[in-house]
């Protein structure tokens, strides 16, 4: 019997948080680029890397259903995630409320703040959700550069685009609309 939605969904399916797990040659390319960033002296926490296609379901609808009107009983089932994303009244008949409510808990607890993607980056070990951040003048060598760049201004953060302009020359690309997804691609 399916179970209902809802933020017990969040703990199956977890995301990885190790580079490691990440696929060629985005894993050697960002493991590069954390090592120089170590070497700078900023603090990185990463929070996704690979993330099971499963995951990626549940994240992906509970938003359409929270966020973008999605009707519970248009949503396609998945093998192996066995949810029912209807809830229903006492008379057994489908609550709408009841299903968006639970949706829109699974969204909160996920902490999602842009629309999940089912074929994103990270099911493929293509992608780090990761946040970074430095006090004073940042001090980092793009790959392949003799010289260090010096980040002085702006953002101390991932937000950066001169960091943005280093990542990319390690193939980790910035997504500007997510502020901590970095990719193979920039999606």
């Amino acid at each position: 019997m399916a179970e209902l939605s809802g933020p017990g969904w969040v703990t199956r399916f977890p995301t990885s948080k190790d580079p490691d797990d990440c696929s060629e040659p985005f894993r050697s390319n960002l493991k590069a680029f954390l090592q120089a960033l170590a070497e700078a002296h900023a603090t990185v926490s990463i929070a996704a890397t690979l993330r099971p296609p499963q995951r990626a379901y549940l994240m992906h609808w509970c938003w359409m259903i929270a966020r973008e009107d999605e009707a519970p009983e248009a949503v396609p089932a998945r093998p192996g995630v066995d949810i029912d994303w209807i809830h229903r009244d006492p008379a057994d008949r489908p609550d709408r409320d009841a299903s968006v409510a639970a949706a829109a808990a699974m969204v909160h607890a996920y902490q999602i703040e842009v629309q999940p993607s089912l074929t994103s980056r990270h099911i493929l070990g293509e992608a780090v959700d990761m946040d970074i951040s430095w006090t004073g003048v940042l001090e980092i060598r793009a790959r392949g550069a003799r010289d260090v760049t010096r980040i002085a201004a702006g953002a101390r953060n991932g937000s950066n685009p001169r960091l943005h302009d280093v990542g990319r020359s390690y193939g980790v690309l910035k997504l500007l609309s997510d502020p901590p997804h970095w990719s193979s691609n920039g999606h």
